[in-house]
């Protein structure tokens, strides 16, 4: 196992012609396999009428994911409803994983940047299917033509900064509940070290100060955070396209 770092992530496995397999790509389909499983297991043997626990809950879920897209697109747009449920909960997912200790996906900006693209082509599309070829190239240059190098810049910042948003919480969670830890690992050896012969020795490796504080980070930084950027990221998603669309029909 190799310890080489790309944007945080190790290679986990070198192939050749300059080929890597890092821990987010392996983490990743980890959780694309595991929320498969569960959609398959939630999905198994559906009813006409719902008879079991788990038919409910499917429905339920189907239910809040498609009010979600509806309130914030239209109704329209209830056929988005499985893109904005697939990149939530991958997204969600994606960042959870670290409770278990592993790399968060949505730690490496690849991962999040992928996701921006997406958006972004899909905004761009509709931008065009509004307005014409024409029509979104003439968009760029209003409302006078010397603005066309901004309204460019424009555009392109709104991948980047979807991509950034959710890359930084995520990145910046992971190092703070890290040097919290370190920090909390010093000040317990500080504190206890001075005690006479074993006694101070194994004292000061006793993580008695690092008990609760980096559970309540990792509640915060982990599942809250995770969860929150996860929410706005499909929110701004929806909300850029279904303004890009609004006028088509």
């Amino acid at each position: 196992m190799s310890n080489i770092e790309v944007n945080g992530a190790k290679i986990l496995l070198e192939l050749p012609f300059g080929i890597s397999i890092t821990e987010t790509q392996v983490n990743m389909w980890l959780v694309m396999a595991a929320i498969a499983a569960v959609c398959a297991w939630l999905t198994h043997g559906l009813k006409v009428r719902p008879t079991s626990k788990r038919q409910i809950i499917a429905e339920y879920i189907v239910k809040t994911a498609e009010n979600f897209v509806t309130g914030n697109m239209g109704a329209r747009w209830k056929w988005f409803t499985p893109y904005i449920a697939a990149l939530f909960s991958l997204a969600m997912f994606s960042s959870l994983i670290s409770l278990l200790g592993m790399y968060p996906p949505t730690s490496d900006l690849n991962t999040t940047m992928g996701w921006a693209l997406m958006t972004f082509v899909l905004i761009t599309f509709y931008k065009i299917k509004t307005n014409g070829p024409l029509g979104y190239a003439k968009s760029l240059t209003e409302p006078i033509f010397i603005m066309t190098p901004m309204n460019i810049l424009g555009e392109i910042a709104t991948p980047i900064s979807m991509a950034f948003r959710m890359f930084g919480n995520v990145a910046s969670g992971t190092v703070v509940s890290l040097l919290v830890y370190a920090a909390l690992a010093a000040a317990n050896n500080a504190l206890f070290g001075w005690l006479p012969g074993i006694l101070g020795e194994m004292a000061g490796k006793l993580p008695i100060l690092q008990l609760g504080v980096p559970a309540i980070l990792s509640l915060y930084f982990d599942v809250f955070s995770g969860v929150l950027q996860a929410f706005i990221f499909c929110m701004l998603t929806m909300l850029y396209i279904a303004s890009a669309a609004e006028t088509s029909d």
